[in-house]
């Protein structure tokens, strides 16, 4: 089967985004994994350094396993079902002590959590799949609901706007989470863009595939964003924001995006 086929065959077959739906949340863990991701470890690794400071500040160890690599999500949505599930076979074994695992990205969140149990239908790691799916936090999911953190804003007045995934903001309430976070930062304004729950047009392997709409759908992003006059962009996911920057540089826009988890520790006064 060739892989557009592939492709549209898994369109057809996969099961409707997993509805969000609430958890029980556990109480604040003595040690945790960090799952940093692909596009983070290796685009911006800052990201994963400060999102250990700030759960570190919290008094909780955390174990970041080096042999950790891309989550699957990119082969499994292009219908690449085996070569997503031996990507993901290697994930599932690195997590085995019982500890949540913190994931930066809501999307890989999602693949892991939701997802996971799907991919391994009837094979021999089907139980480890939804045992590991059940300990999937994503970042500001974690810190807002398990460690309950309360933000002390050490930063200067400044008005930022909030970009979510649209795959976090539907399996991982990462709009909801994100928002909570910066409402806590004392001099913070978060602006509201128009059309926020669209796409950016990054969404992995579719803006390779589909380049002239991916385009078109990120040179609207920027221009909602820029029309809110904040300072900055926030955003959990870095995969949105590598997409988003790249247009407002090319634009040459004075907007820039930051994740989530450098600004919440250069706004508390961490290292970076």
């Amino acid at each position: 089967m060739s892989p557009d086929n592939q492709f549209h065959n898994a369109m057809d077959a996969s099961p409707s985004p997993a509805p969000v739906v609430d958890r029980e949340y556990p109480t604040k863990p003595q040690k945790v994994y960090l799952y940093g991701t692909c596009v983070v470890d290796l685009l911006a690794p800052q990201a994963g350094i400060d999102a250990i400071e700030l759960i570190e500040s919290q008094g909780v160890e955390v174990i970041f396993r080096e042999q950790q690599s891309c989550c699957g999500q990119p082969a499994y949505t292009s219908g690449y079902t085996e070569q997503a599930r031996d990507v993901a076979r290697s994930q599932l074994a690195l997590f085995d002590e019982p500890w949540p695992v913190v994931v930066l990205s809501g999307s890989c969140g999602g693949m892991m959590r939701h997802h996971y149990p799907t991919l391994f239908t009837g094979e021999p790691e089907a139980s480890a799949a939804i045992e590991l799916g059940e300990r999937i936090f994503e970042f500001s999911e974690f810190l807002l609901h398990v460690l309950r953190i309360r933000l002390t804003d050490s930063g200067a007045p400044e008005r930022v706007v909030l970009h979510t995934s649209c795959t976090a903001r539907r399996e991982m309430n990462t709009h909801l989470s994100g928002r909570a976070l910066l409402e806590q930062l004392s001099a913070v304004e978060v602006a509201q863009q128009d059309h926020e729950s669209e796409c950016c047009g990054f969404g992995g392997a579719f803006s390779v595939r589909h380049p002239q709409i991916s385009g078109a759908m990120v040179e609207d992003k920027a221009e909602s964003l820029e029309k809110t006059d904040a300072a900055l962009l926030v955003s959990a996911d870095y995969g949105c924001l590598m997409n988003i920057n790249g247009k407002l540089e090319a634009k040459q826009s004075p907007l820039r995006g930051i994740h989530l988890a450098s600004y919440l520790n250069q706004r508390c006064g961490g290292a970076s």
